[in-house]
């Protein structure tokens, strides 16, 4: 299992932006520097009135699908 760990910042008027439909996808860099793109609907679980803050752990398969996500803080 391969996976990556991001600092995500998306404030509330950006999240509404993705929930509307118009944009899916979040593209960030995670902290080894890799450019990473992935479902906007992961982070879902951890919206508050202000948007997202925090410190991510996603995890994905050897084919590169996504498996499962988890806030380290």
């Amino acid at each position: 299992m391969n996976e990556i760990i991001v600092d995500i910042r998306i404030s509330s008027d950006e999240y509404l932006k993705l929930y509307r439909g118009q944009s899916r996808v979040v593209s960030t860099r995670a902290r080894d520097g890799r450019r990473v793109h992935f479902p906007a609907n992961i982070l879902r679980p951890w919206v508050l009135h202000d948007g997202i803050r925090g410190c991510f752990r996603i995890r994905f398969t050897t084919d590169g699908k996504f498996h499962d996500i988890q806030r380290l803080s």
